[in-house]
């Protein structure tokens, strides 16, 4: 992790009719940072992260990412992020060479490049007799896996995952923070969104959002000292507990 900032907001807001989403949220990510953005159901991450991968024009307030802006900028934005979602993330009617050729060519990637990338992945997460099996076929953890490994094939400054680990075991878990590691030591920064506590742990620094507003950041080490907790669920409930809304 190093002192450059690749995201920053200053009062950053969505705003649908006389309901605020996300209110005046101000924060920066360093690069090569694993930084979590947690909250309940209804906090306001999704919101908050659609407007970060340029998907969602902010009401107000002001955001660069990758040092591009929100406003003018989103085609950039999304040329240097990547990004992986629990609900949707590979084609599962196509094999897995075939998903790592698609998204290679989406990120730009020249066809010399998607066949070195497509190698070496497959090599890495020990796929080799898998290779040309239908992505539908396999077990969830090596889909999240496969999923992560083809959201930075084309090493993109910061990566997006939205509730990555949904359903899937704490062995399998575990694997997969090692892949989140190793993009961090590549000085790829990882902006994650989990209901998982223990893996708040795992982060450099977490943001802990309640009713569309940012009520606490710090690392893990520190919000514990803060509010005298033991763990970070702990910590949650104390943050979470006045919470009005109730949907994201």
């Amino acid at each position: 992790m190093t002192n450059e900032v690749v995201i920053k907001t200053n009062k950053l807001t969505k705003q649908f009719g006389d309901f605020i989403a996300t209110n005046q949220v101000t924060f920066e990510v360093y690069k090569g940072e694993i930084f979590g953005f947690l909250g309940a159901n209804g906090a306001g991450k999704t919101t908050a992260m659609r407007m970060l991968c340029g998907l969602s024009i902010p009401s107000s307030g002001e955001a660069t990412i990758a040092g591009f802006d929100v406003y003018k900028q989103t085609e950039q934005i999304k040329r240097n992020i990547g990004y992986m979602s629990q609900k949707f993330s590979l084609y599962e009617d196509l094999n897995i060479i075939e998903n790592i050729q698609f998204f290679g060519g989406i990120y730009g990637l020249s066809n010399k490049e998607i066949k070195s990338k497509t190698e070496a992945l497959i090599a890495t997460l020990g796929l080799e007799k898998e290779a040309k099996k239908v992505v539908g076929e396999l077990p969830l953890g090596f889909k999240q896996k496969l999923a992560f490994s083809v959201a930075i094939i084309h090493e993109p400054k910061i990566v997006f995952l939205d509730e990555p680990t949904g359903g899937v075991d704490p062995v399998t878990r575990r694997q997969f923070w090692d892949l989140i590691y190793d993009a961090s030591d590549r000085g790829i920064t990882v902006f994650v969104t989990t209901h998982y506590m223990d893996e708040a742990e795992y982060c450099n620094r977490i943001s802990m959002m309640v009713d569309g507003e940012i009520k606490a950041l710090d690392t893990p080490t520190n919000l514990k000292k803060q509010y005298n907790a033991e763990t970070m669920d702990e910590v949650f409930f104390e943050l979470a507990r006045g919470a009005k809304r109730k949907g994201d």
